[in-house]
């Protein structure tokens, strides 16, 4: 599944696209540069999975969790560079937890990842250009 961005709004959109498709325990891999739009997509997300809570990055907290009917937690793996590092933000806990996972620069944890995962990578393009390409399950083919 392939959207086209071209403001905040739109990638907040593309994430409401694709919450109906999700379900509990799945977890959302994504890449994409610094400032590609991760936590603005998580936004769109949290929202239309019924999240009242405004959505900021978890930089330093590593992760946040957005109660809601189907809860959400996002997690920031940006300085994760250990096994050690990844157990003491509590993810493998979170991965049994029912949570929709959304997970900023997933690649830093890529072997501790459970299959099946979706993978959401959002290319730059110019200005507040974006392609939002989601894949990894047959829901989003």
């Amino acid at each position: 599944m392939i959207f086209y961005s071209n403001s905040p709004e739109d990638t907040r959109a593309a994430a409401a696209a694709i919450a109906p498709l999700l379900r509990p325990g799945d977890l959302l891999a994504y890449r994409g540069g610094m400032g590609a739009g991760k936590t603005t997509f998580t936004s769109g997300l949290a929202q239309a999975l019924g999240s009242p809570a405004w959505v900021s990055s978890p930089t330093f907290a590593l992760v946040h969790q957005y109660d809601g009917p189907t809860p959400l937690c996002h997690f920031d793996m940006f300085r994760i560079s250990t096994m050690e590092d990844l157990y003491s933000t509590g993810f493998f806990d979170y991965l049994e937890s029912g949570a929709i996972l959304a997970v900023e620069w997933s690649e830093n944890i890529e072997a501790a990842l459970p299959d099946p995962h979706i993978v959401v990578e959002i290319t730059l393009g110019e200005g507040e250009k974006r392609t939002i390409t989601v894949t990894g399950d047959e829901r989003f083919s």
